[in-house]
């Protein structure tokens, strides 16, 4: 932390739930603050998350590269700052992510010593781990986060602190966790404690009427963004008119904090550090304070205020149905401290059941597919426009006698999901043990219910175009290949993840006419429907030019004449190779695709030199010229799209690299195997933005 000019810092290990990253250990701020992000799953689009996914370094300077990359991030901390994360990874083990935050540096990128400081430490901390996991320890973390501890805050000279007592106005110096190192006599009069009772211990502890989530925005600002803050605050919920004015003033290495007296504030309060704010603010702390029974907040009900912000960016992300239900079980269920989730969809006029978590196996089987004139809270929320909420179970059960319940003990709410005007389903919310539902409570539900319904119905939408695109897909792909003596073939195919999880890429094997096998592989540029009608109308020209007896250069030449006339707007790589089984000859034409692979009978591996001409759909007058070469019994050739070897960041020859040494490494036979082994570290990426074809053809016999 303090060699890369940090003034915090802390590690997120891997736990337990799969999925799921854990704060485990931080230091330089007060833990208090940021409960909200303790807890961080792997997909969502967070800089801690992608740096885990990715394995790469994600560096932010300052608030505008963290509003452009990650606006969740900068909507629940919306301070001017720094951060820092670094991926702890070992191999192909990863174990979670290097975190520093620190001052912005408006317009400076991140040096090349900090980062490579930084990358030393994480590199260090991974050979540590490893060496714990291969002793037998376990390297997942369970539970809240420990903090580091700082050194022991310290009282200041004695000059300064008579300094301090002659002033009249309250005054505490807090370390950066928070804890309170001097304290002058002011403050004792204020606050009516001795000095030592307070000096060593955490602010929010020793004035526990500070730690109102009302006020944690304040102190995030203070201690994040190194500006002064100030902001009225109310000494207990029954104590009226008894208010103070607090005004932070933070550096490197601590927090001033100052507190005077006032019957009601006497400014607006500046909300996270900034100073346009409404001069009717105090009346919103105050309504504020009394929606709570007592200052000593839980933690769970800070993270209401900030989690439903980022339940609605990220439900502006989600694209399906599943994906909407798991933004809400990630976001929406810590938020209020919520166990369990069911998400029920509207289908002529029956409710069936979509998602869920939390309930008992099989328990909500029975209410799949319940007509709407069924007397069910789940259903009348809907049919009634009103959302429902049951402080306990016996409340449940005496609103709908003989209901099947789930548990003896806890509460629900039920939510209609209403988009437009138009029903779309309903949700239920569980908690396990029974809580009031304050008026904040249910407005801030009945709002986030809405945003789930419009999220779910987009989804909806998106779901019946996808499996529309989809089924175009899978007839423009060959169902399956020809079998000829002499030679195996496999190919494979995987739809990006992002967008409608259809392209452009294709592959084929024809049978020629004269006896010879036609080998394609091709990428028409883009994705989505268009991208796969044209691949549609590329695969039925190929076909058509090697069924004639086509040269390479005369299919290749002709479909890029055809693309050309049809002017989609769109270019397409293609390799084009002729293959004879029985000599293992090949003659090959090349359009601005990458390079096949030539695995030989001995193992080795290389990479072609095919020659070849620019991308389909450019050039009317380009050229394609042919290679010669031959493939001996036993050898395997990969034809592949640059889906495979991509990767966002890293240079496309690493990926060939990396694809080569998977093949010269794979067994020649079964040829399937191999295949599926060439594709797997692929197909498990939940982030794909491209799609992937790969062709393999095996000579397995015929001349030598």
């Amino acid at each position: 932390m303090e060699a890369v000019g940090g003034y915090a810092a802390g590690v997120y290990l891997r736990s337990p739930t799969t999925g799921l990253l854990l704060m485990a250990v931080f230091t330089g701020l007060p833990l208090q603050l940021f409960r909200p992000w303790w807890r961080m799953q792997v997909n969502r689009p967070y800089p801690v998350a992608e740096a885990y996914r990715s394995g790469q370094a994600v560096h932010l300077p300052d608030a505008e590269s963290a509003m452009r990359r990650f606006p969740q991030l900068t909507a629940g901390l919306p301070f001017p700052f720094g951060s820092l994360y670094e991926p702890v990874t070992a191999g192909t083990e990863r174990f979670g992510v290097l975190v520093v935050l620190r001052e912005a540096t408006p317009g400076i990128p991140v040096g090349t010593a900090d980062r490579e400081r930084l990358r030393g430490a994480a590199e260090q901390l991974a050979a540590d781990l490893t060496a714990l996991a291969a002793a037998g320890a376990r390297t997942l973390w369970e539970g809240d986060p420990v903090g580091v501890p700082a050194p022991p805050p310290e009282a200041g000279a004695e000059g300064a602190r008579r300094a301090a007592d002659r002033l009249a106005q309250a005054v505490l110096s807090l370390d950066r966790e928070g804890r309170i190192g001097y304290v002058n006599t002011a403050a004792e009069d204020l606050l009516g404690v001795d000095g030592p009772h307070l000096r060593g211990r955490l602010l929010w502890e020793a004035l526990p009427w500070l730690g109102h989530p009302a006020y944690e925005d304040h102190f995030r600002a203070g201690f994040m963004s190194g500006e002064p803050v100030h902001f009225p605050a109310r000494r207990g919920r029954h104590a009226p008119g008894q208010w103070l004015s607090v005004d932070l003033y933070p550096a490197a290495d601590g927090v001033t904090l100052t507190l005077g007296t006032s019957a009601k504030p006497a400014y607006a309060p500046e909300s996270r550090a900034g100073p346009d704010v409404g001069a009717d603010a105090d009346v919103d702390v105050d309504a504020d304070m009394d929606a709570y029974e007592d200052l000593d907040a839980s933690a769970d009900e800070a993270s209401a205020l900030y989690r439903p912000v980022a339940l609605a960016i990220a439900l502006t992300e989600a694209v399906t149905a599943r994906q909407v239900s798991a933004v809400v079980t990630e976001e929406l269920l810590p938020a209020f401290g919520g166990r369990q989730l069911a998400i029920y969809l509207l289908d002529e006029r029956h409710l069936h059941l979509a998602w869920e978590t939390g309930f008992p196996q099989g328990f909500l089987d029975r209410f799949d597919g319940v007509s709407l004139d069924v007397r069910l809270p789940g259903v009348e929320t809907l049919t009634t426009g009103r959302p429902m909420f049951f402080e306990s179970m016996q409340h449940l059960a005496a609103a709908y006698p003989g209901i099947p319940l789930d548990a003896d003990v806890g509460a629900r709410a039920f939510l209609p999901l209403i988009a437009s005007g138009r029903p779309v389903g309903s949700c239920i919310l569980g908690f396990d043990s029974p809580r009031g539902f304050s008026p904040e409570d249910r407005t801030v539900l009945t709002a986030l219910a809405g945003l789930i319904a419009q999220a779910l119905a987009r989804a909806r939408r998106y779901d019946s175009e996808v499996e529309l695109a989809r089924g175009l897909q899978s007839a423009l792909l060959p169902h399956r290949l020809p079998v000829r003596e002499h030679v195996d073939t496999v190919g494979r195919y995987l739809p990006g993840t992002q967008g409608m999880e259809v392209g452009g890429d294709w592959y084929d094997v024809v049978e020629t006419g004269t006896g010879l096998l036609a080998l394609v592989i091709g990428d028409v540029q883009g994705h989505g429907v268009a991208a796969a009608a044209t691949m549609g109308q590329l695969r039925s020209a190929v076909r058509a030019f090697a069924l004639s007896g086509s040269t390479p250069t005369q299919v290749v030449s002709g479909t890029n004449q055809l693309l050309i006339d049809l002017d989609p707007g769109q270019f397409a790589s293609c390799c084009y190779m002729l293959l004879d089984p029985e000599s293992g000859s090949v003659t090959a034409a090349r359009a601005g695709h990458p390079q096949p692979l030539l695995r030989h009978p001995d193992g080795r591996t290389e990479v072609l030199d095919l020659a070849g001409g620019v991308v389909l759909g450019i050039d009317l007058e380009a050229s394609y010229p042919v290679t010669e070469l031959r493939l001996t019994t036993g050898s395997v050739l990969a034809l592949y799209t640059d889906g495979l070897v991509e990767k966002p960041g890293l240079d496309i020859d690493v990926g060939v690299e990396r694809l080569r040494t998977a093949l010269a490494a794979a067994r020649p036979s079964p040829l399937t195997e191999t295949a599926d082994r060439l594709i797997s570290e692929a197909g498990n990426t939940a982030d794909r933005p491209d799609d992937i074809a790969l062709l393999l053809a095996s000579r397995t016999g015929g001349d030598p």
